[in-house]
C-alpha cells in the first residue's frame, strides 16, 4: 500500500508515487497506490474526511478480487512525507477509541515504512511545516483542537500494530529529521517496535526516486518486514 505526500494539499496527487509503484511491480509486488481527499480541493479534505478515505482504502483490500489473489497477511504500508503520516496513522488504528474516525480496521499492515514522514503533528504544527499545513489539516492548533491531535498524530498513538521503520535523509530541509526521531523515541518509550534509518546526504525527495540509493534503502526495509 503506497500513500503519496504533498502536505495533504490538493495540488499533489498519487502520480508522485507511480515510479515507485512501477519499480515494486517489476519486482513482483502488487502496489496499491491510494488517493484521498486533500486540502483545498472541491471535495473537502482535512479532518476527518482525509483520514476516513485512507482507512477505507486500506480496508478495501479485503474486498478486491483479482486474477492474482492478494495475501493480506503480507501487506506493508509505504508513505512519503504527509503520506508517511497517513501510513503510520493507518497502522495505529487499533489504538483509536471506539466510535472515533476509522477505528476497528479490517486490514492490518504487517509493517510500515515512513519515508521522511510527518509523524508528530503537535511538533509539526509548532514548526509550521508546509506553511501551516498541519493546522489546516486538523482545523486548529494543538491548543484549540487537542482531541484531534490525539486521534491523528502517530506519535500519540504508539505503539503501532506492527513494526515501523522511519527512513529519513539527513539533508531533508522540508520535513526535519527530528520528526522521525520524535516518533521512534515515543514508540520506544511505549515499548513499540520502531527504528530509524538515516540516509546520509539524502534530501526530501530522494526516498521516492527509484534512481537514488535512498529508494533502494526504503525497498530493503520493506522486504525486511516480511
Amino acid at each position: 500500500m503506497v500513500i503519496h505526500g504533498g502536505f495533504w494539499r490538493a495540488r499533489y496527487g498519487r502520480k508522485l508515487m507511480r515510479p515507485l509503484c512501477d519499480d515494486l511491480a517489476e519486482r513482483g509486488w502488487a502496489a496499491w497506490n491510494i488517493e484521498y481527499r486533500r486540502l483545498g480541493g472541491v471535495s473537502g479534505g482535512g479532518w476527518p474526511t482525509t483520514f476516513g478515505d485512507v482507512a477505507s482504502a486500506v480496508d478495501h483490500l479485503a474486498e478486491i478480487r483479482t486474477d492474482f489473489p492478494l495475501d493480506l497477511s503480507r501487506v506493508v504500508a509505504i508513505g512519503h512525507s504527509a503520506g508517511g503520516h497517513l501510513a503510520t496513522w493507518a497502522a495505529s488504528r487499533d489504538r483509536l477509541r471506539d466510535g472515533s474516525v476509522a477505528a476497528a480496521p479490517r486490514v492490518r499492515p504487517v509493517g510500515t515504512v515512513a519515508q521522511a514522514g510527518v509523524l508528530d503533528l503537535v511538533a509539526g504544527a509548532d514548526q509550521g511545516l508546509g506553511g501551516g499545513a498541519v493546522v489546516d489539516l486538523l482545523g486548529g492548533t494543538p491548543a484549540t483542537v487537542a482531541d484531534r491531535y490525539a486521534l491523528a498524530s502517530p506519535a500519540a498513538l504508539v505503539p503501532a500494530a506492527g513494526p515501523v521503520v522511519c527512513v529519513h535523509g539527513d539533508a531533508d530541509t522540508i520535513v526535519p529529521l527530528d520528526q522521525s526521531q520524535r516518533y521512534v523515541a515515543a514508540a520506544e518509550a511505549a515499548r513499540g517496535n520502531a527504528r530509524l534509518r538515516v540516509v546520509p546526504g539524502a534530501d526530501h525527495f530522494a526516498v521516492i526516486d527509484p534512481a537514488q540509493p535512498a529508494w533502494t534503502a526504503v525497498r530493503a526495509e520493506v522486504e525486511s518486514l516480511l
